[in-house]
């Protein structure tokens, strides 16, 4: 095996780290994306519950 392919070698071996390494943070991009809609939809409907409550309690 010469330098030439040696190195052609190494390059795809870094190239295919790469892709996976921008593959994991695209998922935990999404992962961390769904954690936080549904943390503003938990959120939103803490504040409907505790509006409902007020507005009970003036009637």
């Amino acid at each position: 095996m010469g330098i030439k392919d040696q190195f052609q070698d190494k390059a795809q071996e870094l190239k295919d780290k790469a892709q996976k390494a921008q593959q994991g943070a695209k998922e935990q991009a999404s992962s961390r994306s769904q954690q936080a809609k549904a943390k503003k939809s938990q959120t939103q409907q803490q504040k409907d519950g505790v509006r409902d409550e007020i507005d009970d309690s003036w009637d």
